[in-house]
């Protein structure tokens, strides 16, 4: 299996909440994590999401392995953000026997 080149930088993100001003919360996105990958697209789709068109393209991103735990590892409520591009993690799994590396599974959505 090639696992590519890792050449592409990464900024893993979480989701938090912050306070909206108003007595409630809203959502905000956090950088944990600066990683190097390789990104393998697959093949897109066109949806219907909220009366707009939604572009969505799964995508396999290999990165280096870090510990259970650690905060370079990701999981599947985080996300990856290249530039202006994000893909939301589905899930991370070794992608070599050696453990060396993780496969995370990843959905780029696009609104068009």
């Amino acid at each position: 299996m090639s696992l590519g080149t890792l050449n592409r930088h990464f900024l893993l993100e979480e989701s938090t909440r912050v306070s909206d001003g108003a007595g409630g919360f809203a959502d905000a996105w956090v950088a944990v994590g600066d990683l190097w990958g390789a990104l393998h697209p697959g093949s897109g789709r066109e949806a219907l999401g909220g009366g707009v068109a939604l572009s969505s393209v799964p995508c396999k991103i290999v990165i280096r392995s870090a510990p259970v735990g650690s905060p370079q590892r990701p999981r599947p409520d985080q996300r990856f953000r290249e530039r202006t591009r994000l893909f939301r993690i589905l899930s991370v799994t070794d992608a070599d026997t050696d453990q060396r590396y993780l496969s995370c599974q990843c959905v780029e959505e696009v609104a068009g």
